[in-house]
């Protein structure tokens, strides 16, 4: 398996998506069998007092007998809040607080390190 490791499943296609402080990952793989899968991974960057910072990740592993489930019940939650606190909210930017609580980093963590730069291996 030149240089994989045996555990690796085939990355097929990927997409990132950023949100201020946090990054979501969707990756669809193939199992050693052929089959795809879906990975949604969230990643948020979190800031030390001394100034360097740390990640914490989370994924969910979805498989394609979920997918439908999984659909309808994303839609009805998503159409839930947007009848209860209207169509306004699809349009808020996350980048609203996220300018001011960046201002307050000091700027050593700034100049070391981005947060656009988070890689798959990273996760």
């Amino acid at each position: 398996m030149e240089g994989k490791n045996s555990n690796d499943q085939e990355e097929i296609h990927s997409k990132v998506m950023r949100a201020g402080r946090r990054t979501y990952f969707f990756d669809v793989r193939s199992t050693k069998a052929g089959d795809y899968y879906l990975t949604i991974t969230e990643s948020k960057k979190f800031t030390h007092d001394d100034g360097s910072f740390h990640y914490k990740k989370h994924k969910i592993y979805l498989y394609k007998e979920d997918f439908e489930d999984f659909r309808k019940n994303a839609e009805e939650m998503m159409d839930f809040i947007i009848e209860e606190k209207g169509t306004e909210v699809i349009s808020e930017r996350h980048q609203k607080n996220f300018k001011k609580e960046e201002e307050s980093e000091s700027v050593q963590a700034k100049s070391t390190d981005s947060f656009t730069d988070v890689s798959f291996d990273d996760i």
